[in-house]
């Protein structure tokens, strides 16, 4: 969805709709002791629910056509009825989705009636033998739901409770589902932080049909890597920060579920810290377009804080030590005394993995997601202060001489000095990546000297990093001491001699064509 432009209030609806629809939703899930929280809740608690188990089944082809096109097609039971549902790719903005559906009744629930559908419906299907439609999963809940609203808007509280099937595999569903039926988009999200205030809601972006073709073996989940925004000539700065904003908020759910099930994996912890790093990037490019500073930094700088041991011990333990150990060669070492060590530096990544996946579950993580969301919806995107290519270029320019004072005498700075100049090279990488669009080849070359810088003095500070977690360690006898100053020391002599590999990648960064001039 684009933020610039609230999209029209959806009508009011009741009944089966007949034809297209654009549904908006929020959906967040919860663990299921405390559904008893939402039930109770003063938004819901004086207002009537109603209650009914509902059965989907969802179709595709045995080569999952219609997934790979973002589409989901279902029958439900309603009652007495069999509904049909094709809903199209969503559009998301944090936890916030938008998405064209068809929805009608049919009578016949083993297939799907295509000749129901309008030929915008159809459309969609253009190439794909509908004969070869056939059940891949299905869900099967009891959804509680309340009519909520005031004088502007109105929308519907979902509480889903069951489990989604498919073959001999099943997950639950636990989850809140809010719908815009009439009104303003922000609604959703000041219903959403009044339920935040008594239930621990946490993010969860994917749709019931995107977690049963998980489960399916259709899709195989992957870390989502940051993508360029969608710029265009002539767009103002508001809008341009806007759709770089609205592009890292998008990254950052998208790896929340991945890091709560499959945290060994760390590229799904890489990802969302540099989701979080963008938006903070985001929060710091406000003043330069006349924009108010939301107050999301210190929550980011919270989170990243909290984020931030994990990833490092992920790092030290999958990339550092192994080249430690490689730099100690064959030197001596107790077998007992190292078993131990690396037991207790698995431990320590263990603790950190768990604060990390306890911040994505706590309502303060929830609530950051869900006012950035709300911002980038009412933040005046025709904010102008000339154009934003030139805004553009005055940002870059800024970047790139705090960099270059920075590293200004390379050769001589110590580990603190490097320090700097990595995160300076870090913002200003973002910044770069921001605004490519603009630029297109021309920015290729610079990119790729400053990543090389960025990755040298990241490795080097990796070494740093890893001298601190060892030091942290808990030392348990005399010769554990040592294995940990032997292990340190090697650290130490790595990271001398990556600091002179980067004082060469400065020069080559230094001599290049600064594209935006």
């Amino acid at each position: 969805m684009n933020s610039k432009v609230s999209l029209p209030p959806t009508a009011a609806r009741s009944g089966i709709r007949q034809g297209i629809d654009m549904e908006i939703e929020l959906k967040l899930a919860l663990h299921p002791r405390h559904t008893a929280r939402i039930r109770k809740h003063p938004l819901l608690s004086k207002i009537t629910p109603k209650k009914r188990p509902l059965l989907s089944i969802y179709f595709d082809t045995p080569k999952f056509d219609l997934m790979r096109r973002g589409i989901a097609l279902r029958i439900r039971r309603v009652d007495d009825q069999w509904i049909q549902t094709l809903k199209a790719e969503a559009q998301s903005v944090g936890a916030l989705s938008t998405r064209p559906e068809w929805e009608m009744a049919i009578t016949n629930d083993n297939h799907p009636d295509f000749s129901v559908l309008p030929r915008t419906a159809l459309d969609l299907l253009t190439g794909i033998k509908l004969k070869r439609i056939a059940p891949v999963f299905t869900t099967e809940f009891e959804r509680t739901t309340w009519q909520i609203g005031n004088s502007a808007a109105q929308a519907e509280v979902a509480l889903d409770i069951g489990k989604v099937y498919a073959g001999e595999m099943c997950r639950d569903i636990c989850e809140v589902e809010i719908e815009l039926k009439s009104g303003e988009p922000t609604f959703l999200f000041d219903a959403a932080t009044q339920l935040l205030k008594q239930v621990p809601l946490h993010i969860e972006p994917r749709s019931k049909a995107e977690r049963g073709y998980i489960l399916s073996g259709a899709v195989i989940p992957a870390p989502i890597k940051a993508t360029h925004a969608v710029i265009r000539k002539h767009q103002t700065s508001g809008e341009v920060w806007n759709a770089t904003t609205q592009a890292a908020l998008v990254q950052l759910v998208a790896n929340v579920p991945g890091f709560l099930e499959n945290a060994h994996d760390i590229e799904y912890l890489h990802q969302l810290r540099i989701a979080l790093r963008r938006l903070r990037t985001g929060v710091l490019l406000t003043k330069s377009i006349g924009i108010e500073s939301p107050n999301w930094d210190q929550p980011l700088r919270e989170s990243l804080h909290t984020l931030n041991p994990a990833c490092d011990w992920d790092v030290f333990l999958q990339g550092t030590l192994s080249q430690t150990l490689a730099a100690l060669g064959g030197s001596p070492g107790n077998a007992s005394v190292q078993d131990t060590t690396f037991a207790l530096m698995r431990d320590a990544a263990t603790h950190a993995r768990q604060r990390a996946q306890t911040l994505l579950l706590k309502p303060i993580f929830t609530r950051l997601v869900l006012d950035i969301g709300r911002s980038l919806l009412v933040t005046p995107s025709s904010v102008e202060i000339g154009d934003a290519k030139a805004w553009s270029e005055r940002v870059l320019e800024k970047r790139w001489q705090k960099l270059s004072k920075r590293c200004h005498g390379f050769a001589r700075l110590d580990a603190s000095e490097r320090h700097l100049a990595r995160i300076a090279a870090k913002k200003m990488r973002y910044t770069v990546e921001a605004f490519a669009p603009f630029y297109g080849k021309s920015a290729h070359h610079f990119t790729t000297a400053l990543s090389a810088l960025q990755d040298e003095l990241g490795r080097e500070n990796d070494m740093r990093v890893g001298e601190q977690l060892l030091r942290a360690l808990p030392k348990k006898s005399v010769t554990h001491s040592f294995e940990l100053g032997r292990l340190s020391g090697a650290l130490e002599l790595k990271a001398a001699q990556q600091a002179h590999l980067s004082n060469s990648v400065w020069r080559r960064l230094a001599r290049s064509t600064l594209f935006w001039h």
